[in-house]
């Protein structure tokens, strides 16, 4: 499943071996502060899905709480600078450029109206973040096993420690130089990948939102340092870093609805066990691919919980730095179109696969640009 915001367990103890955070001297002294993660409140007739959607966001509390907090406290100068030859590293980022202008298209339209240095550093999280998902869903997925992820993982600490392989590592190893990004995140993506090489199953909503978190939330908590928050947003950063991570739970929610098909052709089925059983649901139904309206019923109900993540999302998204909203909002409105063409296709996603065409993509560009330029408000304060 694709991580697509830019657009678990690992260790909590950072090691050693990441010098940024590990210093005595680049730990902060100002107190975290008493915040948790966001969700709307309960009202009226609120369904069921909803509560279990919020009952998830519990699980990931503290270890966000974490990573804000070390992002938003620490530095660069705990972090070594590393010293690339200048035409090497225009031409790292130029290859992360090239990639993400292929394969992330709309996306990469986003990031136009970012200065430089966010441009190109977004680029190299994308790539990475790419690299770490072709692992498992690329063409070599066939090979994959924990000492291949286990490997990556060390790659990752040693481009967190200024020695970077090749030169797309080294994109990224320059951006953490210029950014204050925590190691966890990254770290969490490929445990999202350890979970996809030994489950092929989610007993219930709060194991998927773990894999949601791992596969696609961590990119919001990677994004925000780069993209930046607003200097007259009046909300909090923890807030910020919720909508962040809203956004890419609700775009992995997208993305395993609109694969359902897809996926069970590999055998694999990424939705809440108990809950397809509430409808007299089973992966029986899904692999039979027909269309029921038991599966109708279910499909409304996935859709909605999606749509609760984007909403969330929302509320944040005026508050990252005005040159940084538009790629955020395109990925919002582009997403919702997603769901809404598994409405009209009448919740087929077994045999069919929603997409939002060109024309459609064009027509959010100016309308994502115009929420761009909204002004934050006091919403999620």
């Amino acid at each position: 499943m694709c991580p697509t915001i830019l657009p678990y367990s690992a260790n909590s103890c950072l090691r050693a071996g990441n010098r940024r955070f590990s210093s005595k001297k680049c730990r902060g002294k100002l107190p975290i502060r008493a915040e948790v993660l966001t969700v709307a409140p309960k009202k009226k007739g609120q369904s069921k899905i909803h509560e279990l959607s919020v009952q998830g966001i519990a699980h990931t509390h503290q270890r966000v709480r974490e990573v804000v907090w070390r992002q938003t406290h620490v530095t660069n100068d705990c972090y070594r600078k590393p010293s690339f030859d200048p035409m090497f590293l225009d031409e790292a980022y130029e290859l992360c450029r090239k990639i993400c202008a292929e394969c992330a298209k709309t996306f990469y339209l986003g990031t136009k109206l970012m200065t430089p240095e966010r441009q190109k550093a977004i680029w190299a999280i994308y790539v990475w973040c790419r690299r770490t998902d072709e692992l498992v869903d690329g063409p070599n997925a066939d090979y994959m096993n924990n000492t291949v992820l286990d490997g990556w993982e060390e790659r990752l600490e040693d481009i967190f420690n200024c020695r970077p392989y090749d030169i797309l590592d080294s994109a990224l190893t320059d951006t953490i130089s210029n950014f204050p990004l925590d190691i966890k995140p990254f770290k969490d993506m490929i445990e999202g990948m350890r979970m996809d090489t030994r489950k092929s199953r989610y007993a219930n909503f709060q194991e998927l939102y773990m894999y949601c978190y791992c596969v696609a939330g961590t990119v919001g908590l990677m994004s925000v340092p780069v993209m930046g928050i607003a200097p007259e947003s009046p909300v909090s950063a923890q807030s910020v870093y919720n909508s962040a991570l809203h956004l890419g739970i609700g775009n992995q929610l997208t993305n395993i609805l609109r694969d359902v098909g897809e996926d069970a052709l590999r055998g694999r089925v990424y939705l809440p066990q108990d809950e397809l059983a509430q409808y007299g649901l089973c992966d029986e139904d899904v692999f039979s691919r027909k269309v029921t309206n038991q599966w109708r019923e279910f499909m409304k109900e996935q859709i909605s919980r999606a749509r609760f993540y984007f909403n969330l999302a929302e509320e944040g998204a005026s508050h990252l730095n005005k040159a940084s909203r538009w790629p955020v909002w395109s990925s919002l409105i582009l997403y919702r179109k997603i769901l809404d063409a598994i409405e009209e296709n009448d919740y087929d996603n077994l045999t069919k696969r929603a997409y939002v065409g060109r024309a459609k993509k064009l027509v959010t560009l100016p309308v994502s640009y115009a929420r761009a330029l909204s002004v934050p408000s006091l919403a999620i304060q």
